[in-house]
């Protein structure tokens, strides 16, 4: 069975299942944009702006949700700063059960057909031996975008809940959560940490609907004055007792006061208080992006596993 229509809330909660049967067999396999959180807060930001430029296809076996492929085909994007950017490539977010691993061949046939005549980039799992082959056998190559120390390329970092450090803040600020601050409060932290975002009420209103979102997950720091000055999501998986930060971010006006190291801190002993035993984040790997990989590293981080971002030029098929 396959389908192929825009995607879905309800596609979003199956792609999440296929994620938590992944990880708890080869979790390494899990594709950078494709693990149970991130689906999440892909989808919720985005289905507001981008969902007329998503298209998706599902395969099934017995019942199963066993492959999936999500494209994100060229649109305009509008951000809060009143910039506007054209995309005009073509972007696949895809997982294959690795029982069924030779349906990636499927997947990367649907995708030079829904995106054909387009520049296309696919981020798959560098541990993925057989798909990294048959993706070179359709013709993708490394994209060069990914190399050099400024590369573009995403690593996955992880560490168990045990021997955690307590969180310091510095006088006056306080932690909230989402359930406390509010819709308006935890969506003006977003904007204020990463001003240029396309993010809005409503984009945060989609992630609430996906599964998995908790508001007494949704950390953020109190300045003062009031101001929201960090916030991060966690994604809980109980299926795996693993969760997840995503997004993490901090007001420019209140960085490099150990906010967001506090605010890691907090949110790993809420999550372990919730089930988790376990807990991930992903950052930019090379060498010229430090500045996320050393937060995260100094709160006992390590790389797990690393995306290898590819690229097909060709225009026709």
């Amino acid at each position: 069975m396959t389908n192929i229509e825009p995607v879905t809330v309800a596609d979003i909660q199956l792609m999440q299942g296929l994620a938590q049967h992944v990880t708890a067999t080869r979790p390494d396999l899990v594709n950078s944009d494709a693990s149970f959180g991130e689906l999440a807060w892909n989808w919720g930001k985005g289905h507001a702006v981008d969902a007329a430029s998503w298209r998706r296809r599902l395969w099934f076996s017995g019942g199963d949700l066993v492959a999936w492929g999500w494209a994100h085909l060229p649109r305009r994007v509008r951000r809060s700063d009143g910039s506007v950017k054209d995309v005009t490539d073509a972007c696949l977010t895809y997982q294959v059960h690795p029982d069924h691993a030779g349906l990636v061949d499927e997947v990367i046939d649907w995708y030079d057909g829904t995106a054909a005549g387009l520049e296309r980039t696919v981020i798959p799992s560098a541990a993925d031996e057989f798909a990294l082959k048959r993706w070179a056998a359709h013709g993708y190559e490394t994209d060069p975008a990914s190399l050099g120390d400024t590369g573009s390329w995403t690593q996955l970092n992880e560490r168990h809940l045990t021997d955690l450090e307590q969180p310091v803040l510095p006088d006056g600020f306080r932690f909230r959560t989402a359930d406390e601050a509010g819709p308006e409060a935890a969506v003006q932290a977003h904007l204020d940490a990463w001003g240029s975002s396309a993010y809005t009420t409503e984009s945060y209103q989609g992630v609430r609907q996906t599964a998995g979102y908790r508001g007494d997950l949704h950390i953020l720091v109190e300045a003062p004055d009031g101001t929201m000055a960090a916030s991060t999501i966690m994604w809980l998986d109980e299926a795996n007792r693993t969760a997840e930060f995503e997004p993490v971010g901090t007001h420019r006006d209140y960085r490099r006061r150990g906010l967001a190291r506090a605010m890691l801190l907090h949110g790993m002993h809420r999550a372990r208080a919730a089930g988790a035993t376990h807990m991930t984040v992903a950052c930019l790997g090379a060498p010229g992006h430090p500045q996320a990989r050393g937060l995260y590293y100094s709160v006992g981080f390590r790389m797990f596993t690393r995306d290898a971002p590819l690229i097909s030029t060709k225009t026709a098929d």
